[in-house]
Order: C-alpha cells, then sequence, then structure tokens
C-alpha cells in the first residue's frame, strides 16, 4: 500500500491535486489541508491512503498521520466511502473530529455537507469507543460539554453549527459558558 509520497504538486483538480513523483504525476483526492502543504513548498511530504476497487485504485491525500489514522477508521463505518470520509476529514480537524465523536456530539458532523443526521449518529456510535477518551485529556469531558453548551447557544440564536464552531475556535475554552459566547458573538 502507497502511505507517504514526497514530490511536487504540478497541478490542481476539483478535489485534489497532481503531485509528481519521481517523474509521474499522480492525482490524489486531498483534503485542503494537503492541498496548501502541496501549493506552499517546492516539494511537499504527504500522508496517502490507496483505495482499491473492482473498477479503479483512487489515491487519497492528507496533509497529517492524523488526517489518514482518522479518513481510514471512517471508512470502517458502514455507509461512510471513500469520498464521505474524505469530505469529514476535510471539514473539521481530526481534533475536532475526535473530540467531537468522543462527546456524541452528533451535531458537529451534521453540519458538513452531505453527512444527515443517520449517518452522524452511526458515525459516532461506531467510532466513540474506538477513538475514545485514550484521545483526550482527563478533564476535556467538562471542557468540551461547556464548549457543546456554548455551541448550542449561538445555534439558538441563529448561526449554523459550522458557524458556531468556527467563531468559537478563536474563544478562550477557560471562560464560563456565558463569557464565550459573548465573546464569540463579538468576532465579525
Amino acid at each position: 500500500m502507497i502511505s507517504r509520497l514526497r514530490g511536487r504538486s504540478v497541478g490542481l483538480t476539483d478535489d485534489g491535486l497532481v503531485l509528481e513523483v519521481g517523474g509521474v504525476g499522480l492525482r490524489l483526492h486531498a483534503t485542503p489541508s494537503a492541498v496548501r502543504k502541496a501549493a506552499d513548498a517546492d516539494e511537499a511530504v504527504l500522508e496517502t491512503h490507496l483505495h482499491v476497487r473492482d473498477d479503479a485504485l483512487q489515491l487519497f491525500g492528507f496533509a497529517t498521520t492524523g488526517e489518514r489514522e482518522l479518513f481510514e477508521q471512517l471508512l470502517s463505518v458502514s455507509g461512510v466511502g471513500p469520498r464521505v470520509a474524505l469530505a469529514i476529514v476535510s471539514a473539521y480537524s481530526p481534533v475536532e473530529l475526535t473530540s467531537a465523536i468522543s462527546r456524541e456530539d452528533a451535531a458537529l458532523l451534521v453540519s458538513i455537507p452531505g453527512i444527515g443526521k443517520k449517518l452522524a449518529q452511526r458515525v459516532v456510535l461506531e467510532l466513540k469507543e474506538r477513538i475514545g477518551a485514550a484521545d483526550l485529556a482527563p478533564a476535556a469531558g467538562a471542557v468540551h460539554g461547556e464548549h457543546v453548551m456554548a455551541r448550542d447557544a449561538l445555534v439558538g440564536l441563529g448561526f449554523t453549527v459550522a458557524q458556531a464552531e468556527q467563531r468559537l475556535k478563536s474563544v478562550d475554552d477557560g471562560l464560563p459558558v456565558e463569557d464565550r459566547v459573548k465573546e464569540a458573538l463579538q468576532k465579525a
């Protein structure tokens, strides 16, 4: 299996890039962070996953090992193919996604285009034990609960889940829920 490539970006596609490796141009379906990483460097190292189907071999490119590992875990969920897994990994960072799965926050997954409520719940159900608390700090439970409360408050005020998450990224996690919401509302 091909798990890493070193080369230079020679072109962009609708869903990724073409990476020249040893004189051969390889088309990768890639996350936005992998495309940025390859575009910003003369030579980039991308983590990859080779997906084998009866009618095609598809290469998927990732900026980090964490992205690739999460992608591969998502492929083990029934109903999740490589395109859906790539959409999920492309929408949020691996830390944000593993945190959401660990705290059973299907709403974050539903905010991703093409992911419905049932599929999001299935992802959470099938992956929460595998991802679990091992990937999170011991005291993270309370912080994540407060994060969800702040996000839900913003959603109640008319923001989408994605917009609320984006605003909360720049807010101090140590603040009480009310202060998080106030600070997020002040962000433009």
